[in-house]
């Protein structure tokens, strides 16, 4: 398995991946738009895994000078419980402490509430917060 940053020729892919992995998304994560999105800010803090010739992971993070957060960390169902996520995780979490980040937040749907257990496993914790988020021009309120 080969960790490494996000190509352009990985669009394909990873658009794929996680239409598998997040097939509840909300409309306005348009997968094409995230990639964009991510790819004007410290994209090379944008992460793959490829295992047998094909991508089947992918981990986005990111610093904002305060705190790092960790995104899209998603691994296709055939090759979970490879430590494929570990290593993402892993990867992410030192290059965000490489550039002076004190602390990783992660967020999880309360719909995929189930791999929480796979963040405990790295040492994360459940803290006592409210997340709450606003769609800048959004009229309609989306969530």
């Amino acid at each position: 398995m080969e960790i490494r940053p996000y190509r352009y020729t990985d669009e394909r892919e990873v658009i794929e991946l996680w239409r598998i992995v997040f097939p509840n998304a909300p409309a306005h994560n348009d997968p094409g738009n995230d990639i964009r999105s991510k790819l004007k800010i410290q994209p090379e803090l944008f992460y793959v895994a490829i295992a047998d010739g094909h991508l089947v992971g992918t981990a986005m993070s990111g610093f904002d000078g305060h705190r790092g957060w960790v995104y899209y960390v998603a691994v296709h169902p055939d090759f979970r419980r490879q430590g494929i996520g570990s290593v993402l995780m892993k990867k992410a979490e030192k290059s965000l402490l490489e550039i002076g980040c004190p602390k990783v937040n992660i967020q999880i749907r309360a719909s995929n509430a189930e791999v929480q257990s796979f963040y405990e496993s790295l040492g994360y914790s459940v803290e006592d917060r409210i997340s709450m988020g606003k769609r800048l021009g959004d009229t309609e309120g989306q969530k």
